[in-house]
């Protein structure tokens, strides 16, 4: 059996979903009819993941852009007004702005809702089978469909289409073979470990919590449904062997009191699930280095920490962009899908590469692996605490509202300068030999200015070893 399509997309979940959608409403004075687009995913059952499942604004802004706001009715999702950073007690309130919003829910349910969207599209045929391999032409080796098996089938089925679009995620089977020569490796140096604590109040509720736990990785905290909150800790690479012990001994004590109970029965009742945080920087595709005809988008191309909740955002953005640049060219004409594809690889360089160095930049001084890190945390806590434009600039940037690499690059060196006054003016906890449980406040003396200033080169320095290879990541162009 074999069908012919105008495009295949391999892989149904965020960003396939939403472009098969996308380009079933695409009109242009090429096509007479409208798009033939076969959608082939694994398993069309209810996808159960940890991560996905916390969109921000810009990302909500583009779904209503592809017609796709109604995906986020019926699946009990949350609205978020901002989020919060909590750290020994304290907490920072950072809200959107604007009265913008974002929403969390079960990430299975968003990705059936997009599904459903898919399959009532015009020319859009939604196929359940496993891509086994890549049909190329013998000669050119440009990529010309297809080979799948469908479920209790042993017969590979071919589909062929003008183009084959790669969206299978971020364990993707076809990422080197498509990008060949120009292929990165990804790498990974954390993990996110996840429970649903039941019936939970957050400290500020509809907002997502940030707690952050000294010595050891960030815990992200958001409601996902009228009864479930996800619960995320970040464990550095590798993950302990005993990770119930290492959560319930090192970061639960951490977190705000308020949580303890509810995190104590979920490590209990459930089985902790994993998933690793991977950094995969974009590389244009398109010319003589990738192969022809075929194509990769979503976490397949470019993957950034989940902490901040970008990934969503960017692959929606992602099928905003090349929806409407597919419209104008013919797909067999790959001199003109290469012009396309280095099109959309610079116009979504703004908001990817913005949310995508945040996000490790974040991790970084969430995680506070060392002393330095650790005095770019505490002035990265003490920087939001200003308010104002301190919290506008960067929760803006965080959202996607304000996609500007400079602005970023701004803000990042805007904590690390303060980062280093505040060490300098600031009370600073010194533990006592006589109560040890409890350090004193002491403001640094005169005497103490020159061992600060040579620590406040290290701060600094340490601040441009966090944010410059981010920045190379993004701004490389081969």
């Amino acid at each position: 059996m074999s069908g012919q399509y105008d495009v295949l997309i391999v892989g149904a979940g965020i960003a396939g979903s939403a472009l098969a959608h996308a380009l079933s409403t695409i009109t242009s004075k090429l096509r007479a009819s409208p798009l033939r687009v076969a959608l082939l995913e694994r398993s069309l059952a209810e996808p159960d993941r940890i991560v996905g499942e916390l969109l921000q604004p810009a990302g909500v802004a583009s779904l209503q852009k592809l017609g796709l706001e109604s995906c986020l009715e019926g699946i009990d999702a949350i609205p978020e007004h901002g989020y919060c950073v909590t750290q020994s007690g304290q907490i920072v309130h950072i809200p959107y702005p604007d009265g913008r919003q974002g929403r969390s829910f079960h990430h299975g349910r968003f990705v059936m809702a997009l599904r459903e969207h898919a399959k009532r599209a015009r020319g859009v045929d939604v196929v359940e089978a496993t891509v086994n391999e890549l049909i190329e032409c013998q000669h050119t080796k440009r990529v010309l469909g297809v080979r799948a098996t469908r479920p209790n089938s042993t017969e590979r089925e071919s589909f062929f289409a003008d183009l084959v679009i790669i969206a299978d995620g971020c364990f993707s089977n076809f990422r080197n073979a498509v990008m060949g020569k120009a292929s990165r490796e990804s790498s990974t140096k954390s993990h996110f470990c996840g429970v649903i604590l039941k019936d939970t109040q957050l400290p500020i509720p509809q907002h997502g919590t940030v707690a952050l736990v000294q010595g050891h990785g960030p815990v992200l905290l958001y409601q996902i449904s009228e009864h479930d909150t996800r619960m995320l800790v970040a464990v550095k690479h590798p993950v302990p062997h005993d990770l119930k012990g290492h959560i319930v001994r090192d970061v639960v004590p951490q977190l705000p009191a308020s949580l303890h109970v509810a995190v104590h029965e979920a490590l209990g009742k459930d089985r902790i699930r994993r998933m690793p945080n991977s950094l995969l920087p974009a590389v244009e595709q398109g010319g003589r280095y990738t192969k022809e005809g075929a194509i990769l988008l979503g976490d397949a191309w470019n993957m950034r920490h989940p902490l901040t909740g970008g990934g969503m955002t960017v692959a929606l953005h992602d099928v905003v962009i090349l929806s409407k640049l597919l419209a104008k060219v013919d797909f067999r004409n790959w001199d003109e899908m290469s012009n396309l594809l280095r099109s959309w690889y610079w116009s979504r360089k703004p908001l990817a590469s913005t949310i995508n160095i945040l996000s490790f930049a974040l991790y970084d001084l969430f995680g506070a692996d060392g002393e330095h890190l650790a005095v770019l945390q505490r002035g990265c806590f003490k920087y939001l605490e200003r308010g104002g434009e301190c919290v506008r600039g960067p929760v803006s940037l965080l959202a996607g509202i304000s996609p500007s690499p400079s602005l970023l690059a701004y803000h990042f060196f805007a904590v690390a300068f303060y980062s280093i006054w505040v060490m300098f003016f600031h009370p600073r906890p010194v533990v006592s030999e006589s109560n040890p449980d409890k350090p004193l406040m002491v403001s640094p003396q005169l005497w103490d200015y020159p061992g600060l200033a040579v620590r406040g080169i290290k701060v600094f320095w340490t601040a441009c070893v966090v944010f410059g290879p981010l920045l190379w990541s993004e701004i490389r162009w081969w």
